[in-house]
């Protein structure tokens, strides 16, 4: 089996494009009308001549967050939390004794190292 062979070129371009530059517009040539629906508005206004805008002194007054310590005094800020045990925890962790000791641990107080607050 043989391949046909191919000996006809391809035409030359000159054929479909007419001599000489390509036709231009006509400069006074009117645009075609808009679609409907559409709305045409004219050009932007210009911009106003005193596009000045009035600083009064205003600063940037730039708030920094509150840096929070664990187990730090919220009252000082200085001292440590400490946990103390209620009286009335420990009798129960004494009589009662399997589940004393989660009654104990819920009535325990934090108090501070420093200013001696009681947090409960």
């Amino acid at each position: 089996m043989e391949k046909p062979t191919v000996t006809d070129q391809p035409p030359p371009y000159s054929a479909t494009v007419p001599p000489g530059s390509p036709p231009q517009p006509a400069p006074n040539t009117a645009y075609p009308p808009p679609p409907p629906g559409y709305t045409p508005y004219g050009p932007p206004p210009p911009p106003p001549a005193t596009a000045f805008v009035p600083n009064y002194g205003a600063t940037n007054i730039i708030i920094t967050p509150p840096i929070v310590t664990v187990g730090a005094c919220p009252a000082c800020r200085v001292g440590i939390l400490e946990d103390d045990f209620t009286c009335l925890g420990i009798l129960c962790a004494i009589l009662f004794f399997p589940l004393g000791i989660l009654c104990c641990l819920a009535l325990k107080n934090r108090r501070c190292s420093n200013c001696g607050a009681m947090f409960g």
